[in-house]
């Protein structure tokens, strides 16, 4: 393990997808870092942007009036050579060109993989889950989560009203390729009839085509499916539903707006407190960590370990969804 002299300089970059509450994090790292006497490096555009050699030096003031910024003020990018072990390496002998001791890798698991190599070459990494899918196994909160899954519920509100005053079905495609936690929580939040979801690849529609039947002779105004991007093909269900109900169908998809926007105070708050975390967890000696939020606290994991952890949609949530849409 490192020593505590060693950190003098920290590099920080986003990578993979950006998300709300990514500016508030590579803020804390930079003021953080800067209060307790190291230099801060940022890394633009990623682990493309480290190999290109894409590196500057970061004041206070390069942070101010960013946390409430969505996306990120250093870009970010994927790198298919990161992949690769010559490229590895190369980002390794990059970071110590620029005397950068520890590294803040703010990403979801593709990033913190690249973490795991830069460890295993001698660079002192920690993580930050920066994603807006929630899907990172090893915490129960990652940053964007909150403001993307706010912006859908806000727009599936709005489209509920123009669905009820032409008393139309709607399906909403909300992001979540390979995880429904976006769905799942649109779904309770927006009192959708239908959540369909990546884990779930086994819908029944003619069931659903016979809930919007029975509901149409109930006398119901509208009928809202929320669709994961990973399920998709929402444009053409549309098309099956209508012909199959002959009620009005329209499909919606909210797209890349959920990455947008300033974000919340719980985004600003707990990439903030988890910046601050990474930084002491350098001068610590620690490397190949991420951090994470579990049951109340801010902990941090072994990459390695929480690489290999899995997780799925709690059966609880899913079950109380399937009721209160009765």
């Amino acid at each position: 393990m490192a020593d505590k002299k060693v950190i003098r300089t920290i590099g920080v970059l986003t990578s993979g997808g950006d998300a709300p509450g990514m500016n508030a994090a590579i803020r804390s790292v930079v003021r953080t870092a800067l209060g307790k006497g190291l230099k801060v490096r940022g890394i633009r555009r990623g682990y493309q942007g480290l190999l290109n050699e894409e590196i500057i030096d970061l004041s206070a003031r390069d942070v101010s009036d960013t946390i409430e910024r969505g996306g990120t003020i250093l870009q970010t990018a994927r790198c298919a050579e990161m992949r690769t072990e010559e490229g590895q390496q190369k980002a390794a002998a990059i970071c110590k060109k620029y005397g950068i001791d520890g590294l803040v890798v703010i990403g979801g698991d593709g990033s913190f993989a690249g973490a795991q190599k830069l460890a295993n070459f001698g660079i002192n990494t920690i993580g930050l889950p920066g994603t807006i899918d929630l899907d990172i196994a090893c915490t129960e909160y990652t940053i964007g989560f909150d403001t993307a899954v706010n912006t859908a519920m806000q727009a599936i509100d709005k489209v509920r009203d123009t669905s009820t005053s032409h008393e139309r079905c709607s399906i909403i495609e909300v992001m979540g390729r390979d995880a429904g936690y976006l769905a799942l929580w649109c779904g309770i939040a927006n009192g959708a009839e239908k959540i369909l979801m990546p884990e779930e690849h086994d819908y029944d529609e003619e069931k659903i085509i016979e809930d919007i039947q029975e509901s149409r002779k109930r006398g119901k105004k509208n009928y809202i499916i929320i669709n994961a991007e990973g399920v998709g093909d929402s444009m053409n269900m549309a098309k099956r539903i209508e012909e199959a109900t002959g009620m009005e169908t329209r499909a919606t998809i909210l797209g890349h707006m959920q990455r947008g926007g300033s974000p919340t105070c719980k985004d600003r708050v707990y990439a903030s407190i988890m910046g601050a975390k990474a930084v002491d967890l350098l001068l610590e000696g620690k490397t190949n960590r991420v951090v994470g939020y579990k049951h109340g606290e801010y902990v941090d994991f072994d990459i390695d370990e929480a690489l290999g952890m899995t997780k799925k949609i709690p059966d609880y949530q899913y079950e109380i969804a399937k009721q209160l849409a009765l």
